[in-house]
């Protein structure tokens, strides 16, 4: 099957004139308020939760109507793939974010057949690669939309590919709600487990305080005047500068690092990192934790101003029984109730001397309990690792569909298939 390949402006109005809105309604008149947090991600419908009276809006909004096609331009919700479909407005008129483009089609192009169009992934990489402007300010070129072309089959045939695309796509996500709460309830079986061991110890175990220096101290990160500024930061270099977003809820994620040189390093007082220390995220996610053991290949390492270290007395607590205990319901609990309610959480040193958590009195029977955790955590993370592979193919599987939609296998297949 061939199909004609049209420009988008050729098969759009990109950007209609604000005026058609001043045409038809009072400066009064009520109209949908669509700021960019209420255009999806893998919907076509926007969140409409607000109006405002025409006159509020005609500034520095962007003006769409019912069945007008929405982009988001602007890095990084191009990227994510923020896009949607007008409907239901107020008065059939709305505005939004300046950050918008809005495409509305002629009478050769479905919306919905356009919204998939743009759905695909391979859009998105195109565009991020011609985005011109500042970091973190970066938008997609007017002349990139404008040159991207579309393969235009007749209307008929792009309903038929519609239809076909909104029912497989409801599947998809029918089955992708259901992994993740396989995932999610694979998780809380965890921790369930997790509080079971630690409820079970009883008489073998004294209740200590976090502010008990025979058992562990605390220590911050360097946050003094030799902090280093952003020029320090290197790709590679002689010490891992530990971010926050290196520390997850089970242990350290190493995919995006930055790193300091050795005088640098020298210049810090406190901050280092030595092995069978736990950290734990005290700002942003609070509650994140990592061991530091023989695991880890970095042997020069620094924390940030937003965790902390907890050096355990290995004389006293196991660091694995420590790791253990403060990921458990019984700290977390204790976190959240520290922190709920508060308009810039964290979790500094004098809150955190607050907690109490039990202790079993030997340094056998602690590792005994780590061993039972660890042994049902293997269990459970491969049903994990099966119900994440699953989430990976179901994202791939609408990739291949998109991509046979716009080739036209799709449709075609389908054809093959009924003759048969």
């Amino acid at each position: 099957m061939t199909w004609k390949n049209v420009r988008l402006a050729e098969c759009c109005e990109i950007k209609p004139p604000k005026a058609e809105a001043k045409k038809t309604l009072k400066e009064s008149d009520l109209v949908s308020f669509v700021p960019m947090n209420n255009l999806g991600i893998d919907t076509p419908n926007l969140a409409l939760e607000e109006d405002k009276a025409l006159s509020e809006v005609t500034g520095s909004y962007t003006y769409f109507a019912e069945n007008d096609v929405l982009l988001a331009k602007i890095t990084p919700c191009f990227e994510n793939g923020k896009l949607g479909i007008a409907k239901g407005l107020t008065n059939g008129v709305g505005f939004g974010s300046s950050e918008f483009i809005v495409f509305r089609t002629s009478d050769q192009l479905v919306p919905e057949y356009l919204y998939y169009y743009l759905l695909r992934p391979s859009f998105r990489e195109q565009g991020q690669a011609v985005m011109t402007g500042a970091v973190g300010h970066k938008r997609v070129p007017k002349e990139f939309i404008e040159d991207t072309e579309i393969p235009l089959p007749l209307v008929e045939e792009q309903k038929r590919i519609v239809t076909i695309l909104d029912q497989a796509f409801a599947d998809i996500d029918k089955a992708r709600a259901l992994t993740e709460q396989n995932l999610k309830n694979a998780r809380e079986l965890f921790e369930s487990y997790l509080q079971q061991v630690f409820d079970s110890l009883g008489s073998e175990c004294d209740l200590k305080s976090m502010s008990d220096e025979t058992m562990l101290s605390m220590i911050d990160g360097d946050r003094g005047k030799n902090y280093p500024k952003k020029s320090d930061f290197l790709e590679n270099g002689y010490c891992l500068f530990l971010s926050t977003k290196n520390v997850r809820p089970d242990g350290f994620l190493f995919d995006e690092t930055m790193f300091i040189d050795k005088s640098s390093d020298n210049l810090l007082r406190k901050g280092r990192l030595k092995r069978n220390d736990v950290v734990i995220t005290t700002r942003g996610t609070i509650g994140n934790l990592a061991l530091y053991d023989d695991s880890v290949e970095f042997e020069h390492i620094r924390i940030n101003s937003g965790m902390l270290i907890l050096r355990p007395n290995i004389k006293t607590i196991h660091p694995c029984y420590l790791f253990e205990i403060m990921r458990s319901g019984i700290v977390k609990r204790q976190i959240e109730q520290k922190i709920s309610g508060a308009a810039q959480p964290q979790l500094p040193v004098k809150t955190l001397n607050s907690f109490v958590f039990p202790v079993p009195k030997t340094l056998e029977k602690q590792k005994s309990v780590v061993n039972k955790i660890r042994a049902i955590e293997s269990q459970i993370n491969k049903s994990i690792d099966l119900y994440t592979q699953k989430l990976v193919r179901l994202e791939e599987l609408k990739k291949s569909i998109l991509h046979k939609a716009f080739s036209g296998d799709l449709t075609n297949n389908i054809e093959e298939a009924a003759a048969q």
